[in-house]
């Protein structure tokens, strides 16, 4: 095999995978997006309500994300080792373990709802909004963590598009939802609680029902399996260390913003929702990698995963590169729709290009963090994002006493990244990491 033909091999995998992975991932923020925009209109009070109980629900859930890395990689090696049947079996330990967890979760959100809801800062009026809506939408997060689960299952069996059409087909039933229950059946804020938790439960029940008939077909059981749940919390105990630290770092630019200013705070938020959108692009080809790289190594095929990598970090670094240009060229384009405030926009596009000027090391950070995932290398990614974390704390914590502001905040944003990827690099370039077979021992 020539290597012109072996690179449009790779690149059929990594498209055929990514293109439709990114359009799941957009679609999930815009759940969210509808409740705002919807809850938006029936006043302030209710809006800032929403969006303390939804910043609440987001961190509860999001550490949870490994259950979907974690199912990806292990179902995915077990499809490159040719045993189908265990691989859907894996799976099906996976969603069991996201419904033993979601139950301690659902009680915690319950009970803690009015605290929740002061400790984010919800104001007086806001508050009743906020703990309504948590209370409600807390029993969604069973279906919102197997939806996780089922979505790792189904990317390790190399199939992305069907949690494209799940995730289109929820959104859409979610602002139907939401329009009916919150207007039609005036329900208010609980009308868009309620109608979120539905249009949850639906892609749940969807999920559900395409692994099973997997698991029949192949029949493998449905029935827990101790030992195989235990293995998947095994799995995922690191990578859950790993989004925490992550989840750290993003805190703490937001705290440090925050006090730098109101000027500063918002082009922060701004600044960041385009690096989550540019993460959303480039968090698909890691996707692909965690697919592929899994696959390969069940094999046992170590030069076609080190071929595979190869491949992924040039699509990483040179989407990267396009993106970057994109978030500079197109400022005049997108700055004004956020904010009309010139101070804020002087703030912002420095800040943007600092962002730009970082996304060519992103690509090969998300790229590579998605390889290791596919391998199953979950303890070495926490260790080097703890690592990470505590090179960024101290220079963002410095930032207000440097007198650099926002800038230098995203200078050590930048830092923080450089210091990630060098981590990831030095990783991919050794071998310890390349552990073949259906199961990481």
């Amino acid at each position: 095999m020539t290597l012109t033909t072996d690179r449009r091999r790779h690149d059929r995998e990594i498209l055929a995978l990514a293109v439709p992975a990114f359009g799941a991932l957009v679609a999930e923020p815009l759940f969210l997006m509808a409740d705002s925009a919807i809850v938006g209109h029936l006043g302030t009070a209710q809006l800032a309500g929403v969006g303390v109980a939804s910043a609440a629900l987001t961190t509860a859930t999001g550490v949870f994300v490994f259950l979907a890395y974690a199912t990806t990689a292990a179902v995915a090696r077990r499809i490159g080792a040719g045993d189908r049947r265990a691989a859907i079996q894996q799976g099906i330990d996976g969603i069991w373990l996201a419904l033993a967890l979601s139950v301690g979760v659902v009680a915690l959100t319950l009970l803690l709802a009015p605290w929740l809801a002061d400790a984010l800062g919800a104001s007086p009026t806001a508050a009743p909004y906020a703990v309504t809506y948590l209370r409600i939408s807390a029993l969604g997060i069973p279906a919102i963590l197997m939806v996780m689960a089922a979505t790792g299952v189904l990317r390790g069996l190399q199939d992305t598009r069907t949690p494209l059409y799940v995730a289109v087909a929820g959104f859409a039933a979610n602002l139907g939802l939401n329009l009916g229950l919150v207007y039609g059946a005036g329900l208010g804020v609980a009308g868009s609680a309620w109608g979120t938790v539905i249009a949850q439960t639906g892609m749940a029940a969807v999920y559900v029902y395409v692994v099973v008939r997997g698991a029949r077909r192949e029949r493998a059981s449905l029935r827990p399996d101790p030992a195989g749940i235990r293995a998947s919390a095994r799995a995922g105990g690191p990578l859950m260390v790993r989004t925490l630290s992550l989840r750290g770092v993003l805190m703490i630019a937001t705290a440090v913003a925050a006090g730098l200013g109101d000027d500063e705070i918002a082009a922060h938020q701004i600044a960041m929702t385009v690096f989550m959108f540019i993460a959303f692009a480039l968090d698909a080809i890691a996707i692909a990698g965690q697919a592929i790289i899994g696959r390969y190594l069940g094999a046992g095929d170590v030069p076609g995963t080190r071929a595979a990598t190869r491949r992924m970090i040039e699509w990483g670094i040179g989407a990267g590169v396009v993106l970057g240009a994109l978030v500079v060229v197109a400022r005049p384009l997108y700055v004004p729709l956020f904010t009309p405030d010139p101070v804020v926009q002087h703030q912002l596009n420095t800040v943007l290009l600092l962002l730009a000027l970082c996304q060519p090391v992103s690509g090969l950070v998300y790229v590579l963090d998605g390889v290791l995932m596919g391998a199953g290398d979950g303890p070495f990614l926490a260790w080097a994002m703890l690592a990470t974390l505590a090179v960024f704390a101290p220079a963002a914590l410095a930032v207000p006493a440097s007198g650099t502001g926002l800038a230098g905040l995203w200078w050590a944003m930048n830092l923080f990244m450089l210091v990630r990827g060098g981590f990831l690099a030095w990783r991919a370039r050794g071998g310890r990491w390349l552990v073949t077979g259906a199961v990481r021992s």
